[in-house]
């Protein structure tokens, strides 16, 4: 082992219940109380899961298929090329916006420069 690594700290029960009390208060925020006692925000994250039995880090099961039927796409109206449609928030501002798919390239680079 090297020098600069650390020991596995132990809490007491106690402390653990006043961590997960703290962050059940209302408006509280859990990266805060982490911070306060010099914790891993995830650390306390997992804590708090445990506590209410959610059971998140266990494996999860083998997957399976399940069959999923598609119905055919209705054809676009021959007057009318495809668009993308777009309906996005932003705070109180909200848009709906048409864009040709001949120009989806453009349309992505829009919408990346709208949600910085």
């Amino acid at each position: 082992m090297g020098e600069g690594r650390r020991k596995r700290q132990r809490y007491s029960a106690e402390f653990r219940q006043q961590v997960l009390s703290e962050c059940a208060r209302p408006g509280a925020s859990m990266a805060a109380v982490a911070l306060a006692h010099g914790l891993n925000a995830n650390l306390v994250q997992k804590r708090r899961r445990q506590a209410h039995g959610d059971d998140r880090d266990r494996p999860l099961p083998a997957a399976r298929f399940v069959p999923v039927a598609v119905a055919a796409a209705e054809p676009a109206d021959a007057m009318s090329p495809a668009a993308i449609h777009l309906d996005v928030r932003r705070g109180a501002v909200h848009a709906r916006i048409r864009w040709p798919v001949s120009a989806a390239g453009d349309c992505a680079a829009w919408l990346r420069d709208w949600l910085r």
